[in-house]
């Protein structure tokens, strides 16, 4: 038995160290705009709406934390000043006023608390700014269509490249845009409902067939930034994700201008422009 108990515990000792190793590991060699094993956090920000959601997200933390320590230590007070033994003649008492008022009006100063930058944070992600460049994401069984009716009005197909990696990210087409700029991203399905989420820029919206929702998101950062359908759309709703890399100005004027040969466009389409709608 003593045996067997030293051998458990060496067993659970070395679990212990290979997880934290992996852990470890997995933080210090993932890149950014990617999710990292063991992961518990949110991704790190890459765009100003990203940056208020997190904020927002660790504003929340801190309260509930408050709230609930709050209410913990209530209840102790209860367990241990009012039982049976520590107060064997309970009070009758029935009403009070104060507390009444408090535990109706701390609440609604929580709430409103929480309201006014959870409404500043709404506004932020659906007031699209004026846009510099404009993109059409198309989610179709099981891929996404990119089209750049400010650029040349050509377009592509992006699917997943099983060759690639991150495993189940990588494409053989990223959508590629210019850093510090205002991208604004027309989202529509073609079969089904998918949704265009990326975590690193706080974007996620529905793509809906018959239907042009429009969201956007300005990249502080370079480097290749993935995400996912998030909708479930299907037997390969797994399959279908979003690889977008951020680049400077003249190397993203460089790409449009070799995508112009690469992805010539047959036919019309009708699409808005930065500068407005165009036909």
């Amino acid at each position: 038995m003593r045996m067997s108990m030293g051998r458990m515990g060496r067993q659970l000792l070395g679990l212990a160290v290979a997880g934290l190793t992996l852990a470890t590991g997995g933080a210090a060699f993932a890149e950014l705009g990617q999710p990292k094993p063991w992961e518990w956090t949110l991704q790190e920000s890459a765009s100003p709406v990203m940056d208020n959601i997190v904020w927002f997200h660790n504003f929340l933390f801190v309260l509930i934390t408050l709230i609930t320590l709050f209410v913990l230590a209530l209840l102790v007070v209860v367990v241990v000043k009012f039982n049976a033994r520590a107060n064997p003649v309970p009070s009758r008492t029935t009403h009070n006023t104060l507390i009444e008022v408090a535990w109706t009006l701390v609440p609604v100063l929580i709430l409103v608390g929480i309201s006014v930058p959870s409404f500043r944070l709404l506004f932020l992600e659906l007031d699209v700014p004026k846009a510099d460049i404009t993109i059409k994401a198309t989610g179709k069984q099981w891929y996404w269509s990119y089209a750049y009716p400010d650029n040349g009005k050509f377009e592509f197909d992006s699917l997943m490249a099983q060759d690639k990696q991150p495993r189940l990210l990588g494409v053989d087409n990223e959508m590629v845009v210019p850093v510090n700029k205002v991208i604004r991203v027309q989202v529509t399905g073609a079969d089904v409902i998918h949704a265009f989420a990326l975590p690193a820029f706080g974007v996620k919206i529905d793509a809906i067939p018959g239907r042009l929702n429009e969201t956007w998101f300005k990249a502080s950062k370079t480097g290749m930034f993935y995400g996912q359908c998030s909708e479930l759309c299907g037997k390969d709703h797994a399959f279908m994700p979003i690889a977008i890399r951020v680049v400077e100005d003249q190397e993203f004027a460089s790409w449009v201008e070799t995508a112009k040969k690469k992805y010539a466009s047959g036919g019309a389409s009708t699409y808005a422009s930065a500068a407005g709608p165009t036909q």
